[in-house]
């Protein structure tokens, strides 16, 4: 029997599916009303992304967004009014100020869509600080694995131990934690301070220190890199 191997489904997760995806996911899945909804709300930033009056016409849809489209679908109808709008660093660090944690962790899923330098690392740093573990999952997505400094990339894995947030949830891991010795270390010294308080220590943290070890060496003594 031949067996055909199916390719995996597109993701879904507003911070790594494109927004024609995340577009054709909504539009398989919400009613026809809520759907109606989002196509009018589309097209009012996409026509309309600037400013008028005292706030965005879109930045009202986004607070809409839960009611309108359902919880579970909020983000990724958040993430795509700011991808209408085409939001500047500028217009999404207001909408993070000003907005519910709801719509903070859209700005940081929108992050990787609109912005393509480090400008708007300053709200990804905001979001580390807070002990909100849903702002520091969307934090730690493919905007922070491109351009969060070595050392506050290392305190954000650790921060994820701390409270709870599967590592899972950290964009890129193993390709920033690979051969990072620094932060085995962080992690050794971490590991060791729960052991000495009497706490069991993660098991997220075996499995990023796994993600540490550099490649094993060849059988010449080298370590597999071409010289």
């Amino acid at each position: 029997m031949i067996h055909h191997r199916t390719s995996a489904p597109p993701t879904t997760h507003p911070a790594l599916a494109t927004p024609s995806d995340l577009r054709g996911h909504l539009n398989a899945h919400l009613a026809d009303t809520r759907r109606a909804w989002l196509g009018g709300a589309l097209d009012e930033a996409a026509d309309h992304p600037g400013t008028h009056g005292p706030i965005s016409v879109w930045e009202l849809r986004l607070a809409e967004a839960g009611r309108r489209c359902g919880t579970e679908y909020a983000d990724a109808v958040r993430v795509l009014i700011l991808h209408a709008a085409r939001a500047d660093t500028d217009a999404l660090t207001r909408v993070y100020r000003q907005g519910t944690a709801d719509e903070r962790r859209a700005v940081l899923h929108a992050l990787p869509h609109l912005v393509p330098g480090p400008d708007a690392l300053h709200l990804v740093e905001d979001a580390l600080r807070t002990n909100d573990t849903r702002l520091v999952a969307a934090a730690l997505g493919p905007y922070a694995a491109r351009h969060l400094a070595p050392h506050h990339w290392r305190h954000a894995v650790l921060k994820c131990l701390f409270t709870g947030v599967p590592v899972d949830e950290i964009a890129d891991l193993a390709r920033r934690a690979h051969g990072d010795t620094e932060l085995a270390r962080m992690l050794g010294d971490y590991a060791d301070e729960r052991t000495a308080a009497g706490r069991p220590v993660p098991e997220d943290l075996y499995r990023v220190l796994a993600l540490t070890a550099p490649p094993p060496a060849d059988e010449n003594g080298l370590d597999g890199k071409e010289t």
